[in-house]
């Protein structure tokens, strides 16, 4: 026996599923002999890449671990009590292992496909249902990206539901956190809204005000009565968004109750790690007059084709996939999981127990002011929740030494500091602060009372202030107070979920692909997660490392450079991305350029992306191939030459199809003084072969939470940097608290100055471990394995559209649209998917009446025959129906999904067998995913809109309420 003793495992044989010999037997059925042929075939020749990318050699993922954990080592975890909107906490074991921590939970998808993602339905709207009741209002969403962003939602809401149509003018408390203000910058500015910023104390409200925003409490710290401002402004027609602390409002009189009109902020201290930025789960509640102007996703209650409760994401046709430049905003990503965490984290606890927690912040705080003034130290807050303010003097830099020396950080500003006390505060930690304020001052810790104070603690919040009205009364918080009834609850609704644990999600456009438990894991080590955005520089050496490689990277492999890690979404990449052209073209004093061309196939965010920075869009045909059409895309960039910005482009094509003439219609724009923005929705096609910048490309966002393994969440957390030729660098993103300025940088586009920073992390991981070279194959088995499931397919049903030697790209589209002939939808062919234990390829885009595929390259060939045998026995299915061996309206498409219930009961009149139903092939048994309930019923959802857990009593519905079905794609 020979040994080796130089074998080092390689990552990509992990992530790139097909093995020699099921590669072997691919390329014969695709009608290839080597996967160079294919790839020469399916990428023109002139946009291919002369040089292999120039990255580090790929890690295995033993080897990556112990390199991070150096890196990690170099940020210095200190004490925070920084508070701005972000804070310590303590992550109940139960939901971080469970949830955060389990495929079952963060590899689903977006539950746009309601049958199979009940359990992730149900538990955002629990969240729903947590924020309605904290906050005092009448209807909540499923998350926004962060309470930065989510006031910017909520500014453009106010400005769209004014009445007055000349006023223009937003008022900004001055106590609203800078990053917050920094966000309505940017996003006032396209729109021509005017800030005025100012003291709500004292400013004089006007009839060319359409809005205004507060702090509660205030970013001091100080808790103010808001109830005479509010009162004022509605007066006045003025609406009222108050960025509330939700921790706070379980003792706080909440906004709703004296007169808010709009109620954002974040749940992060709900259980979520701080990550230094991210992800986590902002709010969004208002009134139920306002909910169809409402931004995100709302979860609703319906019911389902037997008549029982069921869950959707209601009121779709708000959103930007459908309305495009006329949806409300922009939004293609929540932050499902971490919202998700926060509505675990208030049913762990309960109302009581959050109560506790609240009192416990509360009283630690109270304790450190009436301590520190028995020192000498003059508090500044009359009232507050969780955050004490002084003016240090000539005091305030030997203090700060002295937080130094025992590794706590405070908030600065000039001679004053805040401390904001969190959840993970002890006794012990305050006392620590008490000593060195008391050195200070040549004193000791002996000099403060602390038994006495301690006996006679009283809250400091005035009583018109203190909440009295009842919260979290439902069940759901107020059953699962023990760790097994937590356990068993959280597993009872992740079985109701399709995830990737399950089976392969050939989304296209999503890009559901393998999240390695590698790159899984360190996001959740503590030297990244408690680490504070706003911590000092030399305490971020870590990160600032990890940044520093990632950025490389990535320009490396986009062509670009630059990176901006900062937006913390894709969509939130293309606003980045055009808010940046934008600058270039203001910079450059050609204020008069804000047109965009985008073509007719483009992706729903886009055109919401260019109205949200200003642009007027113009749109670009498509040939009858699906690419677009060259002369109408000549001839308008001519026409509006003057007024041209940008091209707005997706590459390979949101067709699936890598246009020959991509370079021809970059330059086609260059000519014309615009820019060219490419959606990085398909880059999993690109990297190693082409890139955005060797296209022609001046801007492009990379979705991290496709291409580069970020899991989906159920709906998010994504990231969507943003990469750029050199001429735009200096205008990346810049941030309000943390100098990331690069010479003329927009204002932030996310709370946090690198977006959500811990998951950033996971990209990293899987770049480090891949190597250029297994990113390279990573791209070819992509285009691969999408043309093996073209070629099984094709003869079954057509493939829409198909490149210059018939090859698709990555993903394809396959027409439905003839089947309607004779009573079958695409949505009928989604709900049966389901049956054979398969979650739908997307559905209706780019194209009404047909679905789009992309398996990805970590699926291996038996699972792509899998699907590709459920699809043509589908296609079988079909058939019968067509020829008349199926009834029309009583067949298996159509009564699809069928639940357990309905399968074992004892009634069953179908003219189909229970084992074709629930049981269409072999495999099927072996592992069988039950849906939990039947079809949803969306009409009747959007009709009695429901979106928070209803009482125990109306989840059976009285069989006169039960209406026929009317199903939408």
């Amino acid at each position: 026996m020979t040994l080796n003793t130089a074998y080092q495992e390689k990552f990509q044989s992990r992530h790139i599923a097909p093995n020699e010999a099921d590669t072997a037997q691919m390329l014969k059925t695709v009608g290839v002999n080597s996967l160079d042929e294919l790839i020469d075939q399916t990428v023109p020749a002139k946009i291919r890449l002369k040089q292999p990318l120039n990255l580090p050699a790929a890690l295995s993922e033993f080897d990556y671990l112990n390199t991070l954990r150096q890196t990690a080592s170099k940020n210095k975890v200190f004490k925070s009590y920084i508070g701005q909107g972000y804070h310590d906490v303590i992550v109940p074991g139960v939901i971080q292992r469970n949830i955060l921590e389990n495929p079952g939970w963060y590899t689903q998808y977006t539950p746009y496909q309601a049958e199979i993602a009940q359990g992730r339905l149900q538990a955002l709207l629990n969240f729903q249902t947590m924020v309605i009741d904290l906050t005092g209002m009448e209807i909540a969403n499923a998350s926004l990206l962060d309470e930065g962003t989510a006031a910017g939602e909520a500014m453009f809401m106010q400005y769209s539901l004014r009445k007055n149509q000349q006023a223009s003018v937003f008022f900004v408390s001055e106590e609203v956190l800078p990053q917050t203000i920094d966000i309505l910058k940017t996003r006032s500015e396209p729109y021509g809204i005017t800030l005025q910023v100012g003291d709500h104390r004292t400013v004089e409200l006007n009839e060319n005000m359409f809005g205004a925003i507060v702090q509660y409490p205030a970013g001091d710290g100080q808790v103010y009565d808001y109830a005479g401002f509010a009162a004022d402004a509605h007066a006045k027609g003025i609406k009222l968004t108050v960025v509330a602390d939700l921790m706070s409002l379980v003792l706080l009189t909440p906004p709703g109750e004296w007169g808010a009109d709009i109620v954002v902020g974040t749940s992060q201290r709900f259980g979520v790690p701080m990550g230094f930025g991210g992800p986590h789960a902002a709010f969004f509640a208002t009134k139920d007059e306002y909910k169809r102007s409402m931004p995100g996703r709302i979860i609703g209650v319906t019911i389902d084709s037997a008549g029982n409760y069921a869950l959707r994401m209601a009121l779709q046709t708000r959103e930007q996939h459908i309305r495009r430049d006329k949806a409300t905003s922009n939004i293609c990503t929540a932050q499902a999981l971490l919202a998700i965490m926060a509505g675990m984290y208030a049913a762990y606890h309960g109302p009581q127990g959050l109560k506790l927690i609240a009192e416990r912040i509360h009283g630690l705080v109270v304790l450190l002011s009436q301590s520190l003034e028995q020192l000498g130290y003059e508090q500044l807050n009359s009232a507050y929740f969780d955050t004490v303010k002084f003016d240090l003097g000539n005091l305030v830099n030997p203090i700060h030494s002295e937080a130094l020396n025992n590794e706590v950080n405070f908030h600065y500003k000039g001679s004053q500091i805040s401390i904001a006390i969190d959840e993970t505060t002890s006794p012990e930690d305050i006392k620590t602060i008490v000593k060195f304020f008391a050195k200070v001052k040549g004193k000791t810790i002996n000099d403060v009372d602390f038994d006495g104070l301690q006996a006679k603690l009283q809250t400091v919040i005035p009583t018109n202030l203190q909440r009295k009205s009842a919260y979290l009364t439902h069940p759901v918080f107020n059953s699962h107070h023990s760790e097994h009834e937590m356990l068993r609850y959280i597993k009872s609704l992740e079985t109701k979920d399709l995830s990737l644990c399950h089976s392969m999600i050939a989304l296209g456009s999503c890009t559901m692909k393998l999240n390695a438990t590698t790159e899984m894991v360190p996001v959740t080590w503590a030297d990244f997660g408690k680490m504070h955005p706003f911590a000092p520089a030399d305490q971020t050496g870590g990160y600032m490392q990890l940044f520093d490689e990632l950025n490389n990277w990535l320009s490396e492999i986009t062509g670009f450079a630059a990176m901006s890690l900062q937006p913390n979404a894709g969509a939130q990449g293309e606003y980045a991305g055009l808010m940046v052209i934008r600058a270039y073209h203001m910079d450059r004093g050609d204020h008069h350029r804000n047109i965009a061309l985008i073509p007719s196939s483009a992706h729903g965010t886009n055109p919401a992306s260019a109205a949200m920075a200003g642009m007027k869009i113009v749109v670009v045909k498509c040939d009858e191939n699906g690419n677009i059409d060259v002369a109408d895309m000549r001839a308008k960039a001519e026409q509006y030459k003057n007024e041209l910005s940008c091209l707005m482009v997706t590459y390979p094509s949101t067709h699936g199809v890598f246009e020959e003439s991509i370079i021809e219609i970059c330059e086609i724009i260059h000519q014309n003084g615009g820019q060219v923005y490419m959606d990085g929705a398909n880059m999993n096609a690109q990297v190693g072969l082409t890139s955005p910048a060797n296209i022609g490309a001046d801007v492009c966002h990379l979705n991290l939470h496709k291409t580069f393994c970020i899991p989906h969440g159920g709906g998010g957390p994504g990231m969507g940097p943003i990469g750029v030729a050199k001429h735009l660098v200096p205008y990346l993103p810049g941030h309000a608290v943390v100098d990331i300025d690069k010479g003329k940088s927009i204002p932030a586009v996310s709370a946090a100055p690198w977006g959500s920073a811990s998951i950033l992390i996971i990209s990293h991981a899987y770049i480090a471990m891949m190597g250029g070279d297994g990113l390279t194959n990573a791209t070819r088995y992509a285009i691969l394995n999408a043309n093996y499931i073209k070629a099984r397919l094709q003869h079954h049903y057509p493939v829409l559209y198909t490149g210059a030697n018939d090859r698709c790209a990555h993903e394809m589209i396959l027409d439905c649209r003839a089947f309607k002939n004779f009573g079958i939808e695409v949505t009928d062919i989604a709900k049966r998917l389901m049956d054979y234990g398969f979650h739908a390829p997307t559905v209706s885009f780019p194209v009404a009446g047909t679905v789009m595929v992309e398996p990805t390259e970590s699926e291996p060939k038996h699972e792509l025959d899998r699907f590709c045998d459920a699809m043509i026995s589908i296609r079988h299915e079909i058939d019968d129906v067509e020829k008349g061996l199926s009834d029309k309206t009583d067949n298996p498409l159509k009564n699809a999904p069928h639940t357990v219930g309905v399968v074992t009961g004892n009634d069953w009149e179908h003219p189909y067998t229970r084992q074709k139903a629930a049981f269409p092939l072999p495999y099927v048994a072996a592992y069988k995913f039950w849906p939990s309930v039947g079809r949803v019923n969306d009409t009747y959802g959007d009709r009695t809109l429901i979106c928070s857990c209803p009482p125990l009593t109306d989840y059976e519905f009285e069989e006169s309420e039960v209406t026929t079905p009317e199903f939408g794609t």
